[in-house]
């Protein structure tokens, strides 16, 4: 249908949009396929605050939560989930690395935004995300 070619950072993205159906859009970036679902209402996003690898974790990364219980962890950006550093019921404090996610050819450590217990993991190592996917809740 459409092709674009964009320039993040220095990185080059092709991007061919295959289909649009209502607000499903089937797209290619760089050859990987991918499934958008657009929103009708413009959200305003917070930019994420990241920790590349090699360098000790001290931000944090700021996801939104559904309610004061149970605070739902996001991808920031799309890639690739390379090692899950907790697991389910481990008890985490502010800061604290969750999980390593490659993207852009970078390791980025996800952090724990506030204290408490990881109630769930909704991803494995080795998967892919998009931004937005949850990660993990923690209680």
């Amino acid at each position: 249908m459409k092709n674009y070619k964009f320039k993040i950072h220095g990185n080059e993205y092709h991007v061919n949009i295959k289909e649009t159906e209502a607000n499903i859009i089937r797209l290619e970036v760089n050859g990987s396929s991918y499934e958008v679902e657009m929103e009708k209402e413009v959200k305003t996003s917070k930019t994420p605050v990241l920790v590349r690898g090699g360098t000790k974790p001290v931000q944090r990364v700021d996801n939104l939560s559904t309610n004061a219980s149970t605070r739902k962890i996001s991808a920031p950006l799309p890639g690739t989930v390379l090692k899950i550093l907790v697991k389910e019921g481990d008890e985490v404090k502010t800061g604290d690395a969750l999980m390593i996610l490659e993207a852009m050819k970078m390791e980025n450590t996800i952090l724990a935004e506030s204290s408490g217990k990881v109630q769930s993991i909704k991803v494995q190592e080795n998967s892919t995300v998009l931004q937005g996917d949850q990660l993990l809740e923690i209680i």
